[in-house]
């Protein structure tokens, strides 16, 4: 401590380091600091601390650049690579370094523990150290054995997941239906409540519990909306044998207020960087105890199998794929995000090249991602009409909101023959087919 005095709220709000400028860290520090706290976020890459001082933002993320921009020109939000210097500047020190997944489904911790290392030997006084990172349970016992031996000063270790939603992630920091706090230790427990309690103010909980429960509880909750989305996937499929209508029963479930609407939607599959890899995750610890996660199991194998759908659907109605050329509408795994890990056009799009057809595709925000993806295996096109140019058909992968209403006419106009493959249930059958269009979907 710099003065003698606790950490804690002064004037100047709280000085905290951000470790890691991903898609988790630069929310988190960027919207600290709109909060009124001093926040420096560190990087090991130099060129991406230069990008982000000129305030070039790396990922898209809709009120983000704002914001950074905003807190950098106030001088409450910096950028650097220097670790040592960001910590001895800081009372808390928040980890927010990738997990990437291991060979074994597990979440490699290398990152998180050699980032704990390297703060525990710059320390100068009591620091809160806080998981930000999504990490398996039992990482915070390890943080405080790495960390007790490269320092003698005092320390608290807590949990703090991140409940971030892509494409709403700085409305769901500033205000979120709940912060978890994991905490061993009451004076990190009360340091913690103290920071976020200007983001509860409208009565969102801040719930205050052990670390181990606090870092299972991110993995509970992806893995019960991983869940609901198979499973209902599961009943679109049941759906197409009997000639019943997904729309019309996923509506009365989502009715029953047991239950409610929220991920009950047909389509493609899951992505991203969250929902794939935390149920691997919550797989393979569970079986570090012997246990067999055997819904888990289900969950996984059906999203598998659904990001085939589509392929399957184009290859059984237009019998041969080879020579064909297919438009495809949404390259992200979801809206206003330009993330692609796990995205089920990347599945759809390589099923599609190896089974001979040529690929033109559009996405608001993914064409760089999907560059790195695919290179020049695939055609970018400018905008959503002119992926359609001499299309065999339209495969709809991402239900951005301006592929909602198009110009139906203009479509018909640009395509060989007018078919569509809609992955995401955003048309109405009828309406599509008044338009003479041939049109499939999922589950109806």
């Amino acid at each position: 401590m710099r003065d003698g005095r606790a950490p804690g709220r002064g004037e100047q709000g709280v000085k905290i380091a951000v470790v890691g400028t991903g898609y988790v860290g630069l929310v988190v520090g960027a919207c600290f600091a709109e909060n009124g706290n001093d926040v420096i976020c560190v990087d090991t890459n130099v060129d991406k601390v230069k990008a982000l001082k000129r305030g070039k933002i790396p990922i898209y993320e809709p009120g983000l650049e704002e914001v950074v921009k905003r807190n950098t020109a106030e001088k409450r939000l910096s950028f650097t690579t220097e670790l040592a210097a960001a910590v001895k500047a800081s009372d808390i020190v928040f980890i927010a370094v990738g997990t990437p997944e291991a060979e074994d489904g597990s979440a490699d911790l290398k990152h998180v523990l050699g980032v704990a290392r390297d703060i525990a030997r710059a320390m100068d006084g009591y620091k809160v150290i806080v998981d930000k990172s999504t990490v398996p349970v039992g990482t915070s016992e390890k943080v405080r054995e790495v960390m007790r031996k490269e320092t003698r000063h005092p320390f608290s270790v807590v949990s703090n997941p991140e409940f971030l939603k892509q494409g709403a992630a700085v409305d769901d920091f500033l205000k979120p239906d709940r912060v978890v706090i994991g905490a061993d230790d009451e004076r990190g427990a009360a340091l913690m409540t103290e920071l976020y309690a200007p983001f509860t103010r409208t009565g969102a909980p801040v719930m205050v519990m052990d670390c181990a429960s606090a870092e299972l509880c991110k993995y509970a909750a992806n893995a019960m909306l991983a869940t609901r989305i198979s499973f209902m996937n599961e009943v679109a499929r049941v759906c197409e044998l009997y000639g019943a209508n997904v729309d019309q029963v996923r509506r009365a479930v989502a009715s029953d207020n047991r239950i409610g609407p929220s991920f009950l939607f047909p389509g493609v599959g899951y992505g991203g960087s969250c929902f794939p890899k935390d149920v691997k995750a919550i797989l393979k610890f569970s079986r570090d105890k012997g246990y067999d996660f055997r819904i888990l199991d289900a969950v996984e194998d059906v999203n598998a199998q659904q990001k085939k759908k589509l392929l399957q659907m184009m290859k059984q109605r237009l019998r041969s794929l080879k020579g064909k050329t297919i438009g495809v509408w949404g390259l992200a795994f979801k809206p206003r995000t330009d993330d692609m890990r796990e995205a089920p056009a990347i599945t759809i799009i390589e099923g599609l090249l190896k089974a001979g057809a040529t690929v033109q595709a559009y996405d608001p925000e993914a064409h760089e991602t999907a560059r790195r993806i695919f290179g020049n295996r695939i055609t970018y096109a400018r905008n959503a009409y002119e992926a359609l140019k001499g299309a065999d058909a339209l495969a709809l992968v991402t239900e951005w909101n301006e592929f909602r209403e198009p110009d139906f006419a203009r479509m018909k106009k640009r395509m060989n023959t007018p078919i569509i493959f809609d992955g995401r249930n955003i048309y109405k059958p009828e309406a599509i087919a008044a338009q003479g269009f041939t049109y499939y979907s999922i589950g109806r």
